[in-house]
């Protein structure tokens, strides 16, 4: 039944870290972002101001469930990094934005990425708080993590650790967002760096990954 997994089984379900990741991996910065209901045009907006080149490996997260999807193919519009859905045992490299293929989780080790059809979270697959929570033990300091307008409660406790781990937490004002659901749970979580605007947001992911 899905539903939002325990502290003990985000950690159990999570690949082992890498510990022999290669020397382009060790320094690299990544950026995850979710959203559901709503997140098209803020995710648009974020990734059409990434800068080129584009210093961070970018994750992406929408609940698309095991319907087909055309995401990649609609970022790639929007920016000089190219897009494309996650595969298994992927090596990460900078510059790249990596969508969660449907039907999947997406996990990260420093240097790979992981997808697994383990049980829904909130009632969904893929979902944030895999992708965040695995991001947030592999970055640490090196993490930005963006919760945008969607429903339920995805990615509240994934944005908990990445702040927990030292990364920067953002989320899209829940005033401002088509649905504010996701937006208001991540607040109440936990205080993240901020909730602000989606151009805000935009400007400081561009800062970010300079």
């Amino acid at each position: 039944m899905g539903g939002l997994l325990s502290d003990k089984q985000f950690v159990m379900a999570q690949p082992l870290p890498d510990r022999s990741a290669p020397p382009h991996c060790r320094n690299m910065r990544s950026v995850v972002i979710a959203g559901s209901a709503g997140a098209l045009l803020p995710l648009k907006h974020i990734i059409e101001a990434l800068p080129s080149p584009c210093r961070a490996s970018v994750f992406v997260v929408i609940h698309i469930g095991a319907q087909p999807s055309m995401l990649p193919s609609i970022l790639d519009t929007y920016s000089s990094a190219s897009a494309s859905f996650a595969k298994d045992g992927e090596v990460i490299l900078e510059g790249h934005i990596y969508v969660a293929p449907p039907d999947h989780h997406m996990l990260l080790d420093r240097s790979r990425i992981w997808l697994t059809q383990s049980p829904k979270v909130h009632f969904t697959r893929p979902a944030a708080d895999p992708l965040f929570v695995s991001a947030a033990e592999a970055f640490g300091e090196d993490l930005l993590g963006v919760v945008l307008s969607g429903g339920d409660g995805d990615g509240a406790e994934g944005l908990r650790q990445v702040k927990k781990q030292g990364g920067i937490s953002l989320v899209q004002e829940p005033e401002e967002a088509e649905v504010p659901s996701m937006p208001l749970q991540a607040l109440l979580s936990d205080h993240p760096d901020a909730s602000v605007s989606v151009d805000r947001i935009a400007r400081l992911v561009r800062e970010f990954c300079s």
